[in-house]
């Protein structure tokens, strides 16, 4: 079961998309075209592929689990492109927390 907030990772892009429920899901991402290296991360490290099923979106669990490690990495370059923090203060004690900080 998806644990929400997520974030959605695109292939070749440091940039994240919060992602609070399902629905904002399919309204975020109706318009795109996805790969299959693109995937959403959910609150516990879980990640989801992407694929559209009879022109629905849906979320198809795989068996990858980020660490907290490799979301920070995730947060922390997304934040390098906007340029707006200093990386070296980017940590969180879960993923859920750093999911919440793409949310401001």
């Amino acid at each position: 079961m998806i644990s929400w907030p997520c974030m959605l990772k695109l292939d070749g892009d440091d940039e994240l998309i919060y992602l609070d429920s399902f629905q904002k899901f399919n309204l975020e991402c109706s318009e795109l075209i996805f790969t299959d290296d693109d995937y959403v991360i959910d609150a516990s490290g879980n990640c989801y592929l992407i694929k559209s099923i009879s022109g629905m979106l849906d979320l198809i669990a795989n068996d990858i689990r980020l660490s907290i490690d490799e979301v920070v990495k995730l947060v922390r370059a997304h934040e390098f492109n906007k340029v707006s923090v200093c990386l070296t203060k980017i940590n969180f004690l879960t993923v859920s927390e750093a999911i919440h900080s793409l949310n401001y």
